[in-house]
Parts: C-alpha cells; structure tokens; sequence
C-alpha cells in the first residue's frame, strides 16, 4: 500500500506538472507568428520574420536575420502598455512599465585597478 500511495504522489507531484509545461511549450511554439517579439532560451530577443517547419527566421537588428530551431524559443514576450500621468506642470507625461534588473552589490576595493603603495 504504502508504494502504490508513492508512486500516486510521485505522479501528481513530478510528472504531471513536467508534461503540461511540455504541452504548453509546444502549443506556443507551434503558435509562433512573423512579427511576435520572443525571447531564446538564450536571453536573445529578437522578432519572428518567417516560420518555416521547425525553423523560425528572426530579426535581432535591423537588417540582421538569424535562423533557429522553434524548441530555442523559450517564451513570447508581451508589449508592455504606456500609460500616461501627469507630471509637477500639469502636462501629460508617457511612463512605460519596466521592471528593473536586480544588480549585483559593488563593495569597496572590490575589481579595483588602482594599486596601493
């Protein structure tokens, strides 16, 4: 009994989770169109230009085209929505959402050129 109750845990627990995170990589995958904005498992961003099979073309510059395999995609981004607030002067101002990077913490000498005499 108490293997039969582990493996039903391991189950729910373990697999099931791993397979829709399966199945919803490939449904967005299969669901790639030219002018979706996407991210490579990577971190490149890039545009969709064409998807041809298991090939996407993507732009990442202007005028700069690159080809990868669908499975490289690792998530659609998401225009971000502009919203507008007004600032001291009582004229509209355009704010967009952006999350800031976590940086890293700069301590004292740390990565210093200078030498001390």
């Amino acid at each position: 009994m108490p293997l039969i109750l582990l493996v039903v845990v391991f189950y729910f627990l373990l697999i099931r989770p791993q397979r829709k995170r399966q199945q919803e990589q490939a449904q967005m995958q299969s669901s790639l169109t030219p002018g979706t904005r996407v991210m490579t498992t990577t971190g490149l961003f890039a545009t969709v230009t064409a998807v041809e099979d298991d090939d996407v073309l993507m732009e990442i510059a202007p005028g700069v085209e690159t080809r990868w395999t669908k499975g490289a995609i690792g998530r659609v981004l998401v225009p971000v929505e502009e919203e507008t607030v007004d600032n001291e002067d009582g004229e509209p101002d355009t704010v967009t959402d952006v999350k800031p990077m976590d940086a890293p913490e700069v301590r004292g000498d740390e990565g210093s050129t200078d030498k001390k005499s």
